[in-house]
């Protein structure tokens, strides 16, 4: 059911979104139900193909156990201005301690949301203290999307992200 997306099968607008750093959120569905929390960190490489999630172990305690337990996961990222939207999903994912390689991705992630979210009104300061997190606190969760939908508002909200005719991928 699942096939994995290779590069170019997100569209490249959605990718360029998804990478720049903007919301993201990530979900499970464990025994007791869904969990969700908010990333402090992402990382967005091969063109979509690969997608690597920072989360706070104090505070994504039921997530991560809901990830270890399932091995599957739905991230949303959303561009907090337009509210555009892309959700990807595995079902399979590897989980890691964060160490010192991923601090680059992790300060370029702030400062990207400090950007983005600052659109909207609200002051850097605002955004550092919801991304805060010690180094040693983090759990990087990766993974390959399998599927990828629009979620953005509108009429084609819930619609998969997939390849047209020509080989491109269909927003």
């Amino acid at each position: 059911m699942s096939t994995h997306l290779a590069p170019g099968l997100l569209p490249a607008d959605h990718v360029a979104m998804m990478a720049k750093g903007v919301s993201v959120i990530v979900s499970a569905c464990g025994a007791g139900g869904p969990s969700i929390m908010r990333a402090v960190g992402s990382r967005v490489e091969a063109g979509g193909a690969s997608v690597t999630v920072f989360l706070s172990r104090r505070q994504s305690g039921p997530l991560l156990g809901d990830l270890a337990a399932t091995g599957a996961i739905a991230v949303v990222f959303s561009e907090p201005i337009s509210h555009r939207t892309v959700q990807v999903k595995a079902s399979r994912l590897t989980m890691r301690s964060a160490d010192t390689t991923d601090l680059p991705a992790l300060q370029a992630y702030r400062t990207s949301m400090e950007h983005e979210v600052g659109l909207v009104g609200f002051a850097p300061a605002f955004v550092r203290a919801m991304l805060a997190f010690t180094l040693d606190d983090l759990v990087a969760v990766h993974f390959v999307p399998e599927q990828a939908f629009n979620q953005a508002p509108g009429p084609r909200a819930g619609a998969t992200l997939a390849p047209d005719a020509a080989g491109a991928a269909a927003p």
